[in-house]
């Protein structure tokens, strides 16, 4: 596949540090990408420089091949949903979502059509008339995604769109911005620093550390092959055990039988969907085992095996 949106070398340098160092990034055109990292990594100055909020201190960003760096950021075909939603509180739904098609220096036809087309795709039909304090917040959500949709952009933009939802509205608002991205056929670069989140919703990752770009891969291989320490447990719980890893879900406990080592139980976790059971070695070394609920019970104090597999088992620089 093409490449919409490529970062070649880019570095973002302020007076007190370096927020971006030498970002290379090819995006292919109709999927949905995540910048994936903590606070601090430089996913969401990255994003800036795409949009044009900031000018990049080297290299060059380009969309369809032509460099965006001389244009402004309304003549960037990118739009950006922010954190925050943006929404103006004054004007109702729909008068938010033609906003941005109103400000056009070229009038644009049939807008009123327009606007519903994309008022029924992010499935606000019926509430166009109300204004935002008026709205839950996954409907927030809805109309800040339909005011970038209707401009048709190349490239949206996400900042962290998730972040203000609660768990469970999260998750389905989750799985609708997913099947959003593939009904529009428009590609999506999504910030996030939720693992679960990017995981879950991403056809590539990048994994971001200290203004650098650690790993490039799709879900399931940057969680199952992870090429630094800092990636395999940036992704989830990491036992780490004489250089190797391994993901609690592939560690076992048990009472008898075979094991690799000797462990005592610390404690046991109920997480609804399964046991965490943490041990520790002789040697003083965290092992933790996440495990199917049964009837098999381990109490603190408890002398226990532990084992995995040697295919689970992962190592890293």
């Amino acid at each position: 596949m093409e490449a919409v949106l490529e970062l070649r070398e880019v570095s973002k340098q302020y007076p007190t540090h370096r927020a971006v160092d030498g970002v290379s990034l090819s995006i292919e055109r109709g999927t949905l990408y995540g910048l994936l990292g903590p606070s601090g990594c430089g996913k969401t100055t990255t994003l800036r420089l795409v949009a044009g909020f900031d000018s990049p201190t080297t290299g060059d960003i380009l969309l369809n091949g032509a460099s965006l760096i001389p244009l402004k950021p309304y003549q960037r075909n990118v739009n950006t949903v922010f954190q925050s939603y943006a929404l103006f509180p004054h004007m109702t739904v729909r008068a938010n979502i033609e906003f941005g098609l109103k400000q056009r220096p070229k009038a644009i036809p049939d807008i009123d059509a327009r606007v519903q087309r994309v008022v029924d795709l992010v499935q606000l039909t019926g509430k166009e008339s109300r204004m935002p304090a008026e709205l839950s917040g996954g409907e927030k959500q809805r109309v800040a995604l339909a005011r970038s949709l209707v401009l048709e952009p190349e490239v949206l933009l996400l900042d962290e769109p998730l972040s203000a939802l609660d768990p469970n509205l999260r998750k389905q608002v989750r799985a609708e911005l997913k099947d959003l991205q593939r009904r529009t056929g428009i590609t999506f670069v999504i910030v996030t620093h939720d693992q679960e989140e990017a995981l879950s919703m991403c056809d590539q990752i990048a994994v971001m550390h200290k203004g650098k770009v650690e790993q490039i891969g799709c879900p399931e291989d940057i969680y199952l092959h992870p090429g630094t320490r800092f990636v395999a447990e940036f992704l989830g719980t990491m036992n780490w055990y004489n250089g190797i890893g391994i993901r609690p879900e592939s560690t076992r406990v048990s009472h008898n039988g075979d094991f690799r080592v000797k462990a005592i139980v610390e404690s046991s976790v109920f997480l609804g969907h399964c046991i965490q059971v943490h041990t520790r070695t002789a040697d003083g070394v965290t092992l933790i085992a996440e495990i199917p609920r049964t009837k098999t019970h381990f109490s603190p104090g408890d002398a226990v095996g532990v084992s995995w597999n040697e295919t689970d088992e992962i190592e890293v620089n």
